[in-house]
């Protein structure tokens, strides 16, 4: 009777597995469209976080180290 348990346990991890790699998947379509939104509409809000090119913040300076 026990393996019945340990089956059902299995199947139960097997599952809620394969849902969680689904909700990934989706999850990297979503953002590869959302990327690709953005591509094709490079003049409206080029909001990417990323600093200017030659900008430096203070964590980049060598002369502000302890």
């Amino acid at each position: 009777m026990g393996i019945w348990i340990e089956l059902g346990v299995f199947v139960l991890a097997l599952a809620f597995g394969l849902w969680q790699i689904h909700d990934v998947k989706k999850a990297r379509e979503q953002t590869r469209r959302q990327r690709e939104q953005e591509a094709a509409s490079p003049g409206s809000g080029q909001s990417t976080g990323q600093d200017a090119p030659g900008q430096t913040g203070p964590s980049q300076d060598p002369s502000e180290r302890r």
